[in-house]
């Protein structure tokens, strides 16, 4: 039942006349009770109060019971009428004491309504204008407010006004000045404030220096936090148990997880409790810098010390196992937590599959997932996020679509970073149009691109080779306020070196330079393999000083390039320079660097070095792959080495390292020497190797076997090589028409031409002459004549040296066609290939006046 308005009278009277007469337990009561029924407002409580006041002058106490009655709400937590109360305007002559204001501020600042309570510090400011002077406690709280809501600036001048109002700061308001300058982050002023304390005759106290090592742990200053404690030791001062978790939460945030335990150990001896807070601190520290035994350690104590560990003592183990990829530990350990009935948390879940991720278990994935959803838990943003993050590594890119849909079914907005797992995912498998349309609804729910994103878009288009694009994403960046930075910057200058655009590329760097980005070593490395492919090797070299000069070390790669591109040219000696001053500054050669300054000795005649660099090379442990053996091979093969070839060759086969291009090598090598048994044995050594001939190898040993006349094994060739789908060239076709032309076979030359043709294959010129040549032997002066149209039709490209041209004109002379020879020496003379000044008996002689023989030579060559 409520009380009516006689009631309320009845109380209010009795309210008055309890403070009057000093009884303010009973008074409090009453207060309590006429709040308590709810019935009545502040406003009509005040009011029927004031009536008690108006009905007689006996009472002496408007002020006293003005703030009971503040006080009376903020006592029950009903801080919104409390401050109606002490806002109101209603005709009363009310007026709060200083006390009950300040009481007011600090039950608002420590229920954290501080909309409230700007609102009565506005009033107490109004009151301060008609003389109502505040005391030390009121600058004091409102400083705390201040700084409680990161307002640093309002809390150092409420500060120096109090002082220069003739209000003494004492030890609690320096305090709260100190500690709120350590937690926005000005810790060095919180200590010039503390030594500014110290000069104005106050005295530190435990919570002053506590202060200082929240600050100073904040700032991962350890050493700062010595100095600290050293000093308020020094003092005889004690610390308590917050004390001691501040010192030990700062160790643990600064790594330093073993001097956080010794302080643990200093509290326990000091006779203080370690409770469960202090000891997840440690056991989180320990997991966090992966020494799992230690934590372990940690956990037995804490059930050792009759404290029961809770969900986090678990998740942070966990998590400690996940970091490491130990997931069989981290999921004994989840087994464990269920039998304590500990509830595994999102956190704890998130947790386990940020771990599954990094790992790549799917299966397991969605195992936790599925029990995380039966336990009615949803899944956040963040496990999302690295859900999406590894279905895009797996390139499983529709299963990462369809979480993004269900995200959206369950309400749950995708975040900057789940976006831009999206569009890195979709970037880096060339997806770019997909990412594009991630990037619009990004945009469209308000979210801002970071610099991840743009880096996406960036690299995705460098690596299309759509620089063009890139370029305006790089510009769009810019004009967003954000700065690039070096890995955006050398992907840049990366494409534009692969597309060969390099004044672009060095344009960019020097823009880089411009806007105080420092390059790292790859920015250098990238400019100058671009500028060394172009063999624009006195700017690579400028590049490279400017590295040089920056104190920076090139990389192995950066030598590779200038050292490939040195052998490029020819410039061993430069290469190897190169390479004595890489080992010089202990820049380990890969097999890279071997493999080309191997293949530069040999190609320049000289096999001493890379054998040297070969021995070199087995002695600090650079591995031997098939190319460095290829190209010794290749040297030795150049040089006539055949033992040497043989016993290098002999070693490749048994380190397994002997590939098509070895066996062709040497198998060319061979032929060349005139050991063509040999050579043919290879053949079959390649197939029981299970290494597979290609077009070349078959095209090696078909052309010798013609030079010998052996046109039987080189058709058997012939044909085993396109029954294993290796497509006979325009060159095997040459040896074999070359072949069966010199024994006499001309059918067989017609019908390997016509064949050739039916495959649509081109013929080239000694193609061409062997043709004609072999038409003329057989007297088919008009299939003859039919090739030199085709040929002339053709000019394009084509031309026969002295030596075909005196025989296809010898051709038709003995054939009696004379009109013909001369058209055709008429034809030749026009494309250059004789002199214009030659006759029909200068031919026939072999005179050739002013007409290179080289290529005459070369043609002839080929028919020997």
């Amino acid at each position: 039942m409520g009380t009516c308005q006689n009631d309320l009278k009845v109380l209010s009277l009795l309210f008055v006349v309890l403070c009057n007469c000093k009884m303010y337990g009973p008074a409090s009561a009453i207060v309590k009770r006429m709040i308590s029924d709810g019935n009545n407002s502040g406003f009509e409580i005040l009011s029927a109060v004031d009536g008690c006041f108006r009905e007689s002058d006996e009472f002496a106490c408007k002020g006293l019971v003005f703030n009971m009655l503040i006080d009376g709400y903020s006592k029950i937590g009903l801080l919104d009428e409390a401050v109606d109360l002490f806002s109101c305007d209603t005709g009363c002559e009310f007026v709060p004491s200083l006390f009950s204001c300040n009481a007011l501020l600090r039950d608002l600042l420590k229920g954290k309504k501080m909309e409230l309570f700007w609102k009565v510090w506005a009033k107490m400011n109004k009151m301060n204008a008609g003389g109502f002077e505040f005391d030390v406690y009121s600058y004091t709280t409102v400083i705390d407010a201040y700084f409680k809501v990161r307002n640093a600036e309002e809390g150092k001048r409420l500060f120096s006004e109090m002082g220069e109002k003739g209000c003494r700061p004492n030890v609690a308001t320096y305090n709260v000045v100190i500690g709120g300058l350590c937690r926005v982050g000005f810790v060095d002023e919180a200590v010039e404030l503390k030594n500014s304390m110290v000069e104005k005759g106050l005295v530190p106290d435990s919570y002053t220096y506590v202060n200082l090592i929240y600050g100073f742990s904040a700032a991962k200053r350890l050493g700062d936090v010595r100095l600290v404690l050293s000093e308020l030791i020094g003092k005889g001062l004690k610390l308590d148990t917050v004390a001691y978790y501040a010192l030990i939460d700062g160790f643990v945030k600064q790594g330093d997880v073993e001097e956080a335990f010794r302080v643990k150990d200093e509290l326990v001896a000091s006779g203080n409790q370690i409770d469960l807070v202090i000891y997840n601190t440690l056991l989180k520290g320990f997991c966090k810098s992966g020494k799992m035994e230690k934590a372990r350690e940690v956990l037995n104590e804490i059930i050792r010390m009759g404290i029961e560990p809770n969900s986090r003592t678990y998740t942070s183990l966990i998590q400690g196992y996940c970091r490491m990829r130990k997931m069989v530990s981290a999921f004994e350990l989840l087994d464990e937590m269920k039998k304590k009935n500990l509830v595994p948390s999102v956190f704890t879940y998130g947790v386990i599959i940020d771990g599954l991720c990094h790992c790549g278990d799917l299966r397991q994935i969605n195992a936790i997932l599925g029990e995380m959803i039966t336990r009615g838990l949803k899944p956040n943003a963040i496990i999302y996020t690295n859900l999406v993050s590894t279905y895009f590594k797996k390139n499983k890119l529709q299963e990462a679509g369809k979480l993004v849909e269900r995200m959206r079914r369950e309400g749950i907005t995708p975040d900057v970073s789940c976006f831009n797992s999206l569009i890195i995912g979709l970037c880096k498998a060339k997806r770019m149009d997909e990412a594009r349309i991630y990037l619009v609804e990004m945009l469209r729910r308000g979210l801002k691109p970071n610099i991840h994103s743009f880096r996406a878009f960036i690299l995705g288009y460098c690596m299309a080779g759509e620089m063009q694009t890139a370029g305006r994403f790089f510009n769009e960046m810019l004009n967003s306020g954000l700065v690039p930075n070096d890995v955006i910057y050398t992907s840049i200058v990366d494409g534009y070196c692969k597309e060969g655009n390099i004044a672009e590329a060095i344009s960019t760097f020097r823009c880089m330079l411009a806007r105080g980005i420092l390059p790292e070593v790859q920015t250098y490395s990238v400019l100058i393999n671009g500028l060394s492919k172009k063999l624009e090797l006195r700017e690579a070299l400028g590049i490279f000083l400017e590295l040089l000069e920056k104190g920076l070390v090139p990389d192995v790669d950066t030598y590779n390039s200038l050292i490939t591109s040195f052998c490029k040219i020819c410039d061993v000696d430069k290469a190897f320079q190169l390479y004595e001053e890489m080992c010089e500054k202990g820049v380990e050669p890969n097999t890279l660097t071997y493999n080309v300054l191997i293949d530069g000795f040999c190609k320049a005649g000289d096999l001493t070095e890379p054998f040297q660099l070969f021995d070199e090379m087995t002695k600090r442990g650079v591995p031997l792959d098939g190319s460095v053996y290829n190209a010794l091979l290749s040297g030795c093969c150049k040089e006539e080495k055949l033992e040497q070839a043989l016993e290098l060759f002999r070693d490749m086969l048994e380190k397994g390292l002997a590939s098509t291009l070895s066996f062709n090598t040497l198998i060319e090598f061979l032929c060349i020497s005139n050991k063509l048994q040999e050579a043919h044995q290879l053949l079959d050594a390649m197939l029981e190797e299970q290494v597979n001939p290609n077009h070349d190898t078959y095209t090696t040993l078909i052309n010798q076997y013609c030079r010998v006349q052996n046109m039987e094994k080189a058709k058997q060739l012939f044909l085993e090589m396109q029954q294993r789908n290796l497509k006979p060239a325009t060159i095997t076709y040459r040896s074999l028409l070359n072949g069966y032309n010199r024994m006499g076979n001309r059918s067989e030359v017609f019908v390997v031409f016509e064949e050739m043709l039916g495959k649509g294959i081109e013929p080239d010129n000694f193609t061409y002459y062997v043709m004609i040549d072999a038409h003329c032997k057989e007297g088919n002066v008009m299939e003859a004549l039919k090739l030199k149209d085709l040929i002339f039709d053709k000019q394009s490209g084509f031309r026969l040296g002295f030596a075909s041209c005196r025989t296809v004109v010898n051709d038709f002379l003995r054939e009696g066609v004379m009109d013909y020879a001369a058209k055709v020496l008429e034809c030749m003379a026009s494309f250059g290939w004789v002199s214009n000044s030659i006759s029909l008996a200068d031919i026939v002689k072999g005179e050739n006046s002013g007409v290179d023989l080289d290529e005459s030579k070369d043609l002839m060559k080929q028919t020997a």
